[in-house]
């Protein structure tokens, strides 16, 4: 009996994200193609609704690379930013795929932060010159919250951060997964 249990949980870890992630992936090209398909052209086509949001993308980055499309991309941008609510929002979600996936990723130093003599955390240095807030000495760390999206910003003494010699990468994934994953 304990080792049906035992066989029962772990075939879970390993069944329970794989069908999750099957599962939104299933969901999001269902509703494109039901988006484009259906409802736009009054005709059945499966797969459309993803390849158009691929094409898309792809045709929308090849044309913000050139001189037309960067000064349109900073239009946009200019009145994103300048929008009362909608710049919260924009600005939020550009600078976090910034972070990640943009030409100027900010979450590249993973740091170990001591917050006491005894708790150490890990995070990013986001910010390591913060004389224009008139400390001088201390240096802004990003600490991500495991199994989420969201995180908080500690302006900590620089004597506290320790740099580590890892991949970002690795260091996201062990603390979002809250410290099981090792990538």
């Amino acid at each position: 009996m304990n080792w049906l249990i035992k066989n029962f949980l772990r075939g879970l870890v390993v069944i329970v994200p794989v069908a999750a992630t099957i599962w939104v992936l299933y969901y999001v090209f269902v509703t494109f193609d039901n988006i484009l398909g259906d409802r736009l052209f009054g005709w059945r086509a499966p797969g459309l609704g993803i390849l158009v949001l691929l094409a898309g993308t792809i045709v929308v980055g090849a044309l913000a690379s050139n001189f037309v499309g960067r000064k349109l991309v900073r239009m946009t941008d200019a009145l994103f930013t300048r929008a009362p609510l909608i710049r919260i929002i924009y600005a939020a979600v550009k600078d976090l795929l910034e972070a990640f996936v943009g030409d100027r990723k900010r979450f590249d130093r993973p740091v170990a932060v001591a917050l006491s003599e005894t708790v150490t955390t890990l995070g990013f240095v986001t910010q390591s010159d913060l004389a224009f807030l008139s400390m001088n000495d201390r240096v802004a760390v990003y600490l991500p919250f495991s199994y989420s999206m969201a995180g908080v910003l500690l302006v900590v003494p620089a004597s506290r951060v320790t740099p580590l010699e890892a991949d970002s990468t690795s260091i996201m994934a062990l603390v979002v997964s809250g410290g099981v994953s090792r990538v």
